[in-house]
């Protein structure tokens, strides 16, 4: 009689035991889970930079993105001032000095890039050591975080080209560019074309033409450069037609044949960036991470002009509408 009681108490205290076991284990997951978040978050030099190579009288600017990889090892991206964003395998640090290495990409022969670096206050600093084995310094900056607005308002559109000549825009070096019934061209490469006036959000439906086997861009706020190549036919890329160089890849490939006009509608707010091409949706509201090569400057903060590659071949534009975004 007094039997039944006592089985029933001892299971009951095996199960609460059962219980309190499972209630250990899963605080301890959940402490190891927070003691790995806290040590990502402990690191300073984790995030996005906006660099600056001081090289040969030049300011070269450049992009660095710093990450973990697990728990302890740090992994990354950069852009140097042309080619795309290239991945780095491994960003050691010891005694407070990082350091990493970027295979040659367009560069000239010689030996790898090598960059080392600390915290300077709330930047970076460090030396990079270019492919012909000559050191040059170079400072960064906390890449900052862009607004993006859900309820943009938007201003009166506005064409940047007069269709008679480049008023409004300067071309950077020996200019080839020149205004036919209309129609902007550069006919061979040369230089590259700049507007003078500066945005920071905005709309912009551009059309054009690029012959067979030519290459051109435009660079958002003359930092973020959105592909124009001959690419029909080819699966999409983040370096061919639409996408964002070395970055953002569109979903299908949408270019047309190299003989007809083809259109650009780009929506740009904060970081956040929309493409549709020939009338497709190839890139819904993405994040652009940093600078692409051949950025005019790494000053993500600040508006910034539209830069028309003509260095790289012919190209021609017969519409340049932008409509910028109001407070």
């Amino acid at each position: 009689m007094f039997g039944i009681p006592y089985i029933y108490d001892f299971e009951k205290l095996k199960i609460m035991k059962m219980r309190l076991k499972l209630f250990s284990a899963m605080a301890g997951m959940l402490l190891s889970a927070v003691a790995i978040v806290n040590a990502q978050e402990a690191n300073p030099l984790e995030g996005t930079w906006d660099i600056v190579i001081e090289k040969d009288g030049e300011q070269l600017p450049s992009w660095l993105e710093i990450t973990h990889s697990g728990t302890s090892t740090l992994v990354g991206r950069f852009v140097y001032a042309f080619g795309s964003a290239r991945p780095i395998a491994e960003v050691k640090v010891k005694n407070d000095i990082f350091s990493f290495i970027i295979p040659k990409q367009w560069e000239p022969e010689g030996t790898d890039m090598t960059f080392t670096g600390s915290l300077d206050g709330e930047g970076l600093k460090g030396t990079m050591i270019y492919t012909d084995g000559q050191p040059y310094s170079w400072t960064a900056v906390r890449a900052p975080k862009l607004e993006y607005v859900a309820k943009a308002k938007w201003g009166k559109s506005k064409e940047l080209f007069n269709e008679k000549d480049l008023t409004g825009w300067k071309a950077k070096g020996d200019n080839q560019w020149v205004i036919e019934n209309g129609i902007l061209k550069s006919p061979k490469s040369g230089a590259n074309l700049v507007s003078e006036e500066k945005f920071k959000d905005f709309k912009l439906h551009a059309e054009f033409k690029v012959p067979s086997g030519s290459n051109s861009g435009i660079y958002l706020r003359g930092r973020y450069e959105v592909q124009i190549t001959d690419d029909k036919g080819s699966e999409p890329s983040s370096v061919l037609f639409g996408g964002i160089y070395g970055f953002l890849t569109p979903n299908e490939m949408a270019a047309n044949d190299a003989s007809e006009w083809q259109t650009y509608d780009i929506t740009l707010i904060g970081r956040r960036v929309t493409i549709v091409a020939n009338g497709k949706t190839i890139i819904n509201d993405q994040n652009i991470p940093g600078i692409t090569g051949g950025a005019l400057d790494s000053n993500e903060g600040e508006a910034g002009p539209f830069l028309i590659q003509g260095d790289h071949g012919p190209i021609m534009f017969r519409k340049f509408e932008v409509t910028p975004r109001v407070e």
